[in-house]
């Protein structure tokens, strides 16, 4: 009789599970290129000596999409080749940028286009000194509609971030291809006003991280799983619901506290943290808890997780808040109106895992393929994003 090795009889069930997850990977790889490719442009309307100012900034890389600026097939965008199609980009940005004030169009002008530097590389900024024939009386009492229709088809990921800064009011606006059109005016600066546009901004912003998603999943898919010190494909289902409820609101809650410290600190500035180093702790955040969950019994209560790594994550919502342009009048509620979107959207993304991942308990599949399958595969995802962060991908 031939000898049979004890692990020949798992050989299928290894083979299925490794061709899941490069499945997953390659799924998750088209996800994460899609993601990454997303980008912001920054806008401002301002007010000085009752003058209107109008500026947009751009990504020269975003620009070179469109416009095919790199001409020298370096891998660089240049100023001097931003320049040299200067005609062509102020064309287009009049095309894609409107203003209105009391329902009547303003006329943008010519744009004066110039170089800036962010923190991530040149940008190109254009500045317009709006005519408005419906901006009667005080410029700031006059309700100004901003639409914003650049990029959305290269990046249906890209969003405009609006900044007002008038002398008796500030407010910030997020404009996407589902709002490509936003109103501002001094009423918009009450409170109740800003907290209810920062719930909604805070909602998208935890629905468009995909970072933020694969961590938060990554501290959800054991849940309904009874831990032995067997391997984690070989635990139990849960049996009783309230357990695996418990779990997930210890989860939940540990990362909430955790994200709400880091927020409130960086945005009244009592901490700055290097941008350079945020980023890639939130992806190194990803591979660490996708690589608790195949630890098995020795792992890490994931509560904890999320708690250590929630006060990460926090800063990078700060980084959110910051880049909108936080109305310094009513700082309370857009902090607190941000933070409860950031729950109500985590809380949807739970409300969508945790009745499939109980109807599915009790099968292999959701072992081998959901569990081990999936961590390894955001194991990949995160450490490719680590990489990229880091620039080691340039």
């Amino acid at each position: 009789m031939t000898a049979r090795w004890p692990f020949q009889s798992r050989l299928p069930s290894l083979r299925q599970m490794a061709l899941t997850c490069l499945a997953l990977v390659s799924l998750l790889f088209g996800s994460m290129a899609w993601a990454h490719s997303s980008s912001n442009s920054y806008l401002t309307l301002s007010m000085t000596s009752q003058q209107l100012t109008l500026r947009a900034d751009f990504h020269v890389r975003d620009l070179d999409l469109i416009f095919d600026l790199d001409r020298d097939r370096d891998g660089q965008v240049t100023w001097a080749e931003t320049q040299a199609r200067s005609a062509e980009l102020s064309a287009w940005l009049v095309q894609g940028i409107s203003l209105s004030a009391s329902d009547q169009r303003c006329t943008l002008g010519q744009a004066d286009l110039q170089a800036s530097q962010h923190a991530d590389g040149i940008y190109l900024s254009a500045l317009w000194t709006p005519l408005c024939p419906g901006a009667s009386g005080p410029l700031d009492e006059t309700r100004f509609t901003l639409g914003y229709d650049l990029i959305f088809s290269q990046d249906n990921l890209h969003r405009g971030l609006l900044k007002v800064d008038f002398p008796h009011f500030q407010s910030s606006a997020l404009l996407s291809p589902e709002r490509p059109e936003v109103q501002v005016s001094a009423s918009d600066s009450k409170p109740l006003q800003v907290f209810g546009r920062y719930v909604v901004e805070g909602v998208w912003h935890i629905w468009i991280g995909i970072d933020h998603i694969a961590f938060l999943l990554s501290l959800l898919v054991l849940a309904p799983l009874l831990p032995s010190r067997q391997r984690v494909v070989n635990w139990q289902a849960v049996t009783h619901a309230r357990p695996v409820v418990m779990d997930v609101l210890a989860v939940v809650t540990a990362f909430t506290v955790a994200h709400s410290i880091t927020l409130g600190l960086t945005i009244t500035g009592w901490i700055k943290p290097p941008a350079d180093l945020v980023e890639p702790a939130i992806a190194l955040s990803v591979v660490l808890a996708a690589l608790n969950n195949l630890l098995g019994f020795s792992a890490v209560k994931r509560w904890r997780l999320a708690f250590v790594f929630g006060l990460v994550h926090g800063f990078g919502f700060a980084s959110v808040l910051l880049d909108l342009g936080l109305p310094a009048s009513g700082l309370v509620a857009a902090l607190g109106g941000f933070n409860l979107g950031v729950e109500l959207g985590q809380l949807a993304i739970v409300g969508v895992f945790f009745p499939l991942a109980w109807a599915l308990r009790q099968t292999r599949f959701y072992r081998w393929v959901v569990v081990a399958g999936g961590s390894m595969a955001i194991v990949v995802l995160g450490l490719f994003w680590t990489a990229q962060r880091v620039g080691w991908l340039g």
